[in-house]
């Protein structure tokens, strides 16, 4: 048998797999979270016009020179101008306008005066106050000017930045799509979340675990559920959803043992590789691509394995498709205050509780979820943990007061002087789900 594979080197092999997507035009409502993939320049100038930055009156400052409290000006309304006007009528000198916050400026006035100012009067109106000119009015084009760049190829589109690009006259962009991502569960004692499992069947828990995280790390996740172990069924889900994602994960089934279906049906392909990783947990692991068709990660079955493998691996991968460069892991500093074993020649990914420093400035304190240590197929103690500490596989014996580094960010109230990941994000859409198989 072949050495191991590092966690690096798989990780590596990855990367090659999983560059940025190609890129979609894709309407604005569906671009949050994406990342451009060209330019956005302005369509017109904005404003587009000059228009009101008050509800008040336009008016010609000259006909209001003296105008104050003790001194008001009493003038006819000529027209009425709500925001929305499409007509340009014109203001003689003399006469004023009413006028709503973003209603087009008519044409002759040079000023706003707010309602505060007036007896807020529709056939005339007493002003109380001499405006300056200029005064209230937003200028076309003071924003930006027609053509002008807006946002760059590589924004990030938050909420800002998509009104930006709509005010700007665009209802679509071209962007680096969200990864699409097909997450399966093997395993005949699986069975649908929510039924009562009968003596030697578990929870398919994988397919809920591995659904969320790919939305959480900005993807879109398609969850089949669970296929027993029967390599006919398997290959044909493989075929149906092949076309229709970027990225295929699969759970159980890639070990050594006789009813392990993935790799019995995928090992044989020559675009594939199965081996041992130097770590744990997630030691079995599956890497690559379907012919002509899309990359697929098998990981093993264990939950706490799962879970380990999307963060050292998927997340960074999910954030390479999408665009947004290598997405690697952040890592943090933590002092050990409960030590633990970790096995010589692998390197350990541990769920930790995270505590406050203990001085200001100090790093956060971790230990063990519980006193079992890190077991793969914890899944109800994996609830409990913060963040994973990451041993280095030449270490056999971590002791208090030793530093370890996390992988995931650690909530901002535990943290003291660093920052905090910035938060990815969530769809709330449910995805199109598998029929059980059982």
């Amino acid at each position: 048998m072949n050495r191991p594979r590092t966690v690096a080197e798989h990780q590596a092999a990855l990367a090659e797999l999983t560059g940025p997507l190609p890129p979609r035009t894709v309407p604005l409502a569906g671009a949050g979270g994406c990342v451009l993939a060209a330019d956005v320049t302005s369509r017109t100038a904005i404003p587009l016009f000059d228009n009101s930055a008050m509800d008040g009156y336009a008016v010609h400052a000259a006909d209001l020179a003296g105008a104050g409290p003790d001194h008001p000006v009493t003038l006819p309304v000529a027209a009425d101008l709500p925001a929305g006007a499409t007509d340009a009528p014109r203001i003689s000198p003399g006469t004023v306008a009413r006028i709503m916050t973003g209603a087009p400026l008519p044409e002759g006035p040079d000023a706003v005066v707010p309602v505060e100012d007036t007896d807020a009067g529709t056939t005339q109106v007493r002003i109380t106050a001499e405006p300056a000119p200029g005064a209230h009015i937003r200028r076309a084009g003071e924003d930006v000017a027609a053509d002008a760049l807006v946002l760059p190829a590589g924004t990030v589109l938050h909420a800002p930045q998509l009104a930006a690009a709509a005010a700007c006259g665009h209802g679509e962009l071209l962007v680096r799509p969200r990864p699409r991502v097909a997450v399966i569960s093997t395993g005949s004692e699986l069975v649908a979340a929510g039924e009562s499992p009968e003596w030697g069947q578990i929870p398919d828990s994988n397919s809920h675990l591995l659904a969320q995280a790919v939305r959480e790390a900005g993807g879109e996740a398609v969850r089949l559920g669970a296929v027993p172990d029967d390599a006919a069924e398997f290959r044909q889900v493989l075929e149906e959803v092949a076309p229709d994602v970027d990225l295929i994960v699969c759970s159980g089934g890639v070990s050594v043992g006789a009813y392990d279906v993935v790799k019995e049906v995928l090992a044989p392909l020559e675009t594939m590789w199965f081996g041992p990783v130097a770590m744990q947990p997630g030691k079995p692991q599956g890497l690559g691509r379907l012919p002509d068709g899309p990359v697929v990660v098998a990981l093993p079955g264990n939950p706490v394995s799962v879970h380990v493998s999307f963060e050292v691996y998927l997340r960074s991968a999910l954030a390479r498709m999408a665009g947004h460069g290598d997405g690697g892991a952040h890592l943090q500093e933590a002092e050990v205050t409960v030590g633990w074993r970790s096995p010589s020649g692998r390197e350990q990914y541990i769920p930790v509780l995270v505590d406050p420093p203990a001085h200001p400035g100090g790093r956060p304190a971790v230990r063990p979820v519980g006193p079992r240590g890190s077991g793969s197929h914890l899944v109800a103690s994996l609830a409990a943990a913060q963040a994973l500490a990451r041993v280095p596989a030449e270490v056999d014996q971590v002791e208090p007061g030793e530093v370890v580094h996390l992988l995931r960010s650690v909530p901002p109230s535990l943290q003291s002087g660093s920052r905090a990941d910035p938060t990815q994000n969530a769809r709330s859409d449910q995805p199109a789900e598998r029929k059980q198989s059982r």
